[in-house]
């Protein structure tokens, strides 16, 4: 049996290096602190590929499946003679696949920011929260069992805060930090319920067992029931809230378009392979709990998933800023992955929704982690982040215009770009399991190819503006980085991921469906042609609609002031009618209580103190005076 022991090294690295860098950072060169970074991140990739090309091509499977393979395993809690808490490294091929997407991703935002950040103070520091974040997310998916993710679930978290609020002198950046720290720990609540819940009823913490679909894990709570629900079915919805938090889902989605106040390259580590695909990730670690145990909760999955597809799609149509029409943009891409799990079953083709998720989860990681970088180089070009103020950037900057537009291809859906074979089997999932939810993701289709070439025409194309100085290409850190994720998002759809990721680890057979893929392909050039007749030159189209769907527009630009409705709820609400009668409660009675009592124990005390004086006569007449009524009781009891 091949020995994978050394992959403990692989999140150990990332840590060993926020220790170095933090600790000893400010008394390296900055250059030096980058360079290590950036280095130690390169040999972890590396080790990663090597444990990829192990697992995948040079282990035995055993019956045709791909085994879990507990590489290291020590206990650290002893909760009963079952329930235990490990710390450990389970691999398994979505563990192995988003080792690959993880490192490969850091890696290549390490790089650029090299360039981007160069001269930025607190570089030593930003490295550091970057080698943490890397040390989290890798903890997270190598995880053997469901409280040590949970417990990097929360590191992620404090690391997204760190990377936001790095320009922790500007206002907006720390609310950012903030809000999306505050708003993942609603839904973390929600995780961590599930996770008791889960472990009540099944007295283990254990993926291995939790996850073998003839085990008896699965079958505990199933015929508990509450509220019409099993008592499975409440754990692993309360498991998904979690999920729905960290990957920016509806309700939770506000945090991730205010994260782009952190620099560039953290956005495209949060959104393009880390963070947000967390959620993602957990429900296809736990799927078949879900596929056997909890269908219901299945089906919230897939309508979450696919409501805020579209809610984000229509919101991307409106915006400005090219940063948050990303952020939206990877909101809607989360929703097809999560759509996908939701209408899958497991094993065989029935898993063709379960495959063609960590498909996307995959393909997405290079092409949102290509236009993250893009529009960095963009931004760094111009200073400016609204598209209203670029245009005419293609003659700028060649290398960024080309990679740029690959990535909208991708993303877009347009053969034989990676995004097109992920894409075409979540469609072909849903057309199989829900028209209704196909039909939608049809639409989402349509939509994502018109936002993102409304917004490549606007930089590249359109009216050239009047800059203050001439724009100029990024250094080579930042452009090599964009030819490596392009060169992936033109080539990883060829990966054969029915051979390799699948609900069940083994192998099925999928062709392309025609009746599926020509008309996504067909409304995918339709919103290309909308955009092209109204941004590739400067149009009065889009203010006529605008004009035309006032309200509607005003409602999407406005992002369906959802932020608004949070405030609201928390000031008007919470605030109003909890939190200030609790505070009332806490100040007049709690501490008025509090404040009697003392008052009371001061009073006598002042009334007593002259007992204390050290007066020798004081004390005799205590003395007598208690020995005469001492004398009279007696008599008196006497009789």
């Amino acid at each position: 049996m091949i020995n994978f022991s050394y992959t403990i090294w692989i999140p150990l690295l990332p840590f060993l290096l926020f220790i170095l860098l933090g600790l000893a950072g400010h008394k390296l060169k900055p250059k030096l602190s980058g360079l290590f970074g950036t280095g130690g991140l390169a040999i972890i990739t590396i080790l990663s590929y090597i444990t990829a090309y192990k697992y995948f091509f040079t282990s035995e499977k055993i019956e045709g499946a791909y085994q879990k393979i507990s590489a290291f395993n020590i206990t650290w809690l002893q909760l009963t003679d079952k329930l235990h808490i490990d710390l450990g490294v389970l691999l398994d091929p979505i563990s192995v696949m988003m080792l690959v997407v993880i490192t490969t991703v850091s890696l290549m935002v390490h790089i650029y920011s090299l360039g981007y950040m160069k001269g930025e103070k607190g570089f030593e520091r930003f490295f550091a929260f970057l080698s943490l974040f890397s040390f989290s997310m890798l903890g997270l998916v190598l995880a053997t069992n469901i409280f040590q993710m949970y417990i990097f679930w929360e590191l992620v978290g404090v690391s997204s805060f760190l990377l936001i609020g790095f320009y922790y002198q500007k206002p907006s950046a720390v609310r950012a930090s903030k809000k999306a720290f505050i708003v993942t720990r609603f839904a973390d609540l929600g995780f961590l319920i599930g996770i008791l819940i889960l472990s009540f009823n099944t007295k283990t913490f254990d993926f291995i067992t939790l996850t073998d679909p003839a085990g008896s894990a699965i079958a505990q709570g199933g015929g508990i029931a509450f509220m019409g629900l099993s008592v499975m079915t409440w754990s692993m919805i309360f498991v998904f809230m979690g999920g729905v938090g960290k990957s920016a889902m509806f309700p939770f989605h506000i945090w991730l378009p205010d994260a782009m106040e952190g620099p560039t390259p953290v956005s495209a580590l949060i959104h393009a392979a880390t963070m947000v695909v967390a959620g993602v990730y957990l429900v296809a670690r736990m799927f078949p709990i879900y596929a056997f145990s909890a269908p219901a909760a299945l089906e919230v999955v897939a309508y979450v998933g696919a409501f805020s597809s579209l809610f984000a799609a229509v919101i991307a149509c409106t915006q400005t800023d090219i940063k948050r029409v990303l952020a939206y943009s990877t909101i809607s891409q989360i929703g097809y992955m999560m759509l996908a799990l939701g209408v899958s079953g497991y094993g065989g083709h029935e898993g063709l929704g379960y495959m063609a998720s960590m498909f996307h989860l995959f393909t997405h990681a290079m092409f949102k982690a290509l236009l993250f970088l893009g529009a960095g180089a963009i931004i760094h070009a111009v200073h400016t982040n609204h598209m209203t103020e670029m245009g005419g950037l293609r003659k700028y900057l060649p290398i960024t215009h080309m990679t740029f537009l690959i990535a909208c291809l991708t993303i877009a859906g347009i053969p034989p770009l990676s995004g097109f074979f992920s894409k075409d089997e979540i469609l072909a999932a849903a057309f199989h399991n829900n028209k209704l939810l196909f039909a939608v993701e049809y639409i989402v289709a349509g939509l994502t190819a018109f936002y993102m070439f409304r917004l490549y025409f606007s930089i590249f194309w359109g009216k050239e503006t009047h800059y203050h100085h001439t724009p100029h290409e990024a250094p080579a850190t930042m452009t090599i980085p964009l030819i490596v994720l392009a060169i992936g998002s033109v080539f990883t759809g060829f990966i054969p991921f029915n051979e390799l990721v699948t609900s069940d680890g083994k192998v099925f057979e999928t062709e392309i469906e025609l009746i599926v893929a020509i008309p996504s392909v067909l409304i995918g050039l339709l919103g290309i042609g909308i955009a092209f007749v109204m941004y590739r030159k400067e149009s009065e189209i889009s203010d006529k609609l605008a004009a035309i769907f006032k309200y509607t527009y005003k409602w999407a630009y406005n992002k369906f002031y959802m932020d608004e409705l949070y405030l609201f709820v928390t000031k008007k609400i919470i605030f109003r009618y909890i939190s200030e009668p609790v505070a009332w409660f806490d100040r007049h009675i709690v501490d008025g209580t509090m404040n009697a009592i003392a008052s009371v124990t001061q009073s006598v005390s002042l009334r007593i103190k002259g007992f204390q004086s050290g007066q020798l006569q004081k004390y005799a007449f205590v003395f007598v005076t208690g020995a005469i009524m001492l004398a009279i009781l007696f008599i008196y009891l006497w009789k």
